[in-house]
């Protein structure tokens, strides 16, 4: 089986852990992740761009000048999208980009983005992730001993509010619990923190 490091709330090495094979050393299913990240994406759109049409903006109403005779260009409003102040010709409209995706294409890219962490020497999991007051310090201390100063996300097993506030003002630095993480989010940081109990709940979700 697939083993990671164990740590403690000191950065401190305490030993191993096996996990499961068929989360943490499946295959990279390269083509299932973009689908799953896109899709997500697209379900954070808000769509509520918006232009208006020649008959949307205000006046226009006359003729700007009689048809034959001026030697210029026909016109028959100064609303026309070619005209400043006229109205936009195919611009955007408010709009719902959200689509859905099937809960085992999801459950895949999870894998394979817990799988591409592992592959990477990405993850790290600590023994008893808890904290009994909230303190940056304490979580600023842990992230400096675990050598970690670009993007991190922090999974807990349950919404633990003590780490959220904790790790809040860290830059770069995101909390997020094991029924709320998806694959974007562990693929857009580049370390993984994980405590041993959200491993545990982890292997029961998804095994």
């Amino acid at each position: 089986m697939a083993t990671v490091a164990l740590y403690n709330m000191n950065g401190e090495k305490t030993g191993s852990m096996e996990v499961s094979d068929a989360i943490f050393a499946a295959e990279v299913n390269k083509s299932v992740l973009h689908q799953v990240i896109v899709n997500y994406l697209a379900n954070q759109r808000q769509g509520t761009q918006s232009t208006k049409t020649r008959s949307e903006v205000s006046g226009g109403g006359k003729k700007p000048w009689r048809q034959k005779g001026t030697g210029r260009a026909r016109q028959g409003s100064i609303r026309s999208p070619q005209w400043k102040g006229g109205g936009v010709a195919l611009g955007p409209k408010p709009r719902d980009y959200r689509y859905s995706v099937n809960k085992k294409v999801k459950r895949i890219a999870l894998k394979s983005a817990l799988s591409a962490k592992y592959e990477g020497y990405e993850i790290f999991v600590i023994e008893d992730l808890k904290m009994d007051e909230i303190k940056t310090s304490t979580m600023a201390n842990l992230l400096k001993k675990l050598d970690i100063d670009t993007k991190a996300l922090i999974v807990t097993a349950q919404n633990d509010v003590n780490v959220y506030k904790s790790a809040r003002n860290i830059e770069g630095v995101d909390v997020a619990s094991v029924g709320t993480m998806n694959s974007y989010q562990i693929l857009a940081h580049d370390k993984l923190i994980l405590s041993k109990d959200a491993v545990t709940k982890i292997e029961e979700v998804y095994a």
